[in-house]
């Protein structure tokens, strides 16, 4: 097992350098430094001398990838891309444009993001799972036919649709929690009910959808039908068999998105005032700011690389077989 987690660290080691090299090029070649300066300034009456000192004092005016002016190790070090990517790597992010620590900010905005998140994230396969075997216990019935139309219905319905009415009826008119806001401690929780049960709510559709594909796909197979030939009665068949055998995609799907949940939800943050890294992220695009952007992009992509390898440690569990791949 030690030495299958190592072999898939190595693998990704090469995918995040590639990440990190092509987010660069990105921000720093097909945008240049007077492209950024002038964004952030302004295109009307920003003088040259302006652009300059901002270039300048961003630490903009060093070659991107190799300074022949400098001596040794420095002809590497004092780089652009030494400066703004490599030190991404020692999770250095360096400071925003407006001089605040990158990494203080988001370690300071997790919380709030996790406080949404992980809640939603719980609740919501639970209601999927339960849902999905709920629905499959009527398989070929008009009440299936009729959950499968509601699924692809929510399904089509645009995520702001229900921040829109959640938002207008729950809390502008009904006056049960508060529109948008949050605060830190136990008197947080009335500011995230709302989004909670609209992240909940509005992922039924395709959640509970895809457990009831993955719950018939196992029905159908001979364990099942064995068991029903034993005289197990539907929901035992469902529960004691069709559920734990079906755990093995339920867990691939689950795993990967857990370190996601520490990026949080970007318009749900933005929609309600809550603090976290999603908002973070929106204000730093709406700004300009492209220290944050380029930190966030870094992380993201980090994450994203860590849920990659925790789905591949829990196929291993699951299956042992897969290690020899």
């Amino acid at each position: 097992m030690f030495a299958y987690i190592i072999r898939r660290l190595c693998y990704a080691i090469p995918i995040l350098i590639g990440v990190n090299l092509l987010t660069f090029i990105l921000f720093f070649i097909v945008n240049t430094p007077e492209d950024m300066a002038r964004a952030h300034l302004g295109d009307k009456y920003v003088t040259e001398q302006a652009i300059q000192e901002w270039i300048a004092d961003k630490g903009y005016d060093q070659p991107l990838f190799y300074n022949p002016k400098a001596s040794g190790l420095e002809q590497l070090t004092g780089t652009i891309f030494f400066e703004k990517s490599v030190k991404l790597f020692a999770f250095d992010f360096g400071n925003s444009d407006e001089g605040r620590n990158i990494r203080s900010d988001v370690v300071d905005r997790m919380g709030p993001s996790l406080a949404l998140a992980l809640p939603t994230f719980i609740i919501g396969i639970w209601v999927n799972i339960s849902v999905a075997l709920m629905v499959l216990m009527f398989r070929g019935s008009r009440l299936d036919r009729f959950a499968v139309a509601v699924f692809v219905t929510m399904m089509s319905v645009s995520y702001l649709f229900y921040i829109v009415v959640g938002q207008f009826f729950i809390a502008k008119v009904s006056r049960l929690v508060p529109v948008s806001g949050y605060n830190e401690g136990i008197d947080g929780w009335r500011f995230l009910i709302l989004p909670i049960a609209i992240g909940v709510i509005s992922g039924i559709g395709a959640g509970a959808r895809w457990y009831r594909t993955l719950f018939i796909e196992a029905s159908g197979q001979d364990f099942a039908r064995t068991a029903r030939a034993k005289g197990v009665s539907e929901a035992g068949v469902l529960f004691r068999h069709v559920l734990p055998n079906a755990m093995l995609p339920i867990l691939t799907g689950v795993v990967v998105v857990i370190p996601s949940l520490f990026m949080g939800s970007l318009i749900m943050e933005s929609f309600f005032s809550i603090p976290g890294l999603g908002s973070y992220l929106l204000d730093a695009i709406q700004a300009q700011d492209f220290a944050i952007v380029r930190a966030m992009v870094f992380l993201g992509s980090v994450l994203y690389i860590i849920g990659l390898i925790l789905t591949d440690i829990s196929y291993t569990w699951a299956d042992p077989r897969v290690r020899l791949n």
